[in-house]
């Protein structure tokens, strides 16, 4: 069963940069469509970016032309670099399949945008 772990979260001031690492305990990684979702307090948890295996990429709205979604299959490993964060953008991040059958959820990593 894959594992997930994210990192690189943390507290940082509106308009900072942050970048969120997920790594994939399987090599089963490389041929999956991945995602970056994220869940705020007292909401539901939300896509935020997709990536497939031939590297095409979507954004939610809230995130366009600020986040890049980027993948490394040779290191099992999913980023997302994070830019002109704004408070809304707080909320725990996960990594997972780009897929209604997702894999276990890994712990997330916070990332709180205050200043």
């Amino acid at each position: 069963q894959v594992q997930l772990v994210e990192s690189g979260g943390g507290l940082v001031q509106p308009g900072g940069s942050l970048r969120l690492s997920c790594a994939a305990s399987g090599s089963i990684f490389r041929l999956k469509s991945m995602a970056w979702y994220r869940q705020a307090p007292g909401k539901q948890r939300e896509l935020v970016a997709t990536i497939t295996v031939g590297r095409s990429t979507t954004y939610a709205d809230s995130v366009k032309g600020r986040f890049t979604i980027s993948r490394d299959n040779g290191k099992n490993t999913l980023y997302l670099q994070m830019n002109s964060l704004k408070p809304e953008d707080t909320a725990v991040y996960y990594c997972n399949v780009d897929s209604t059958y997702n894999w276990p959820w890994g712990q997330g990593t916070q990332v709180t945008v205050s200043s």
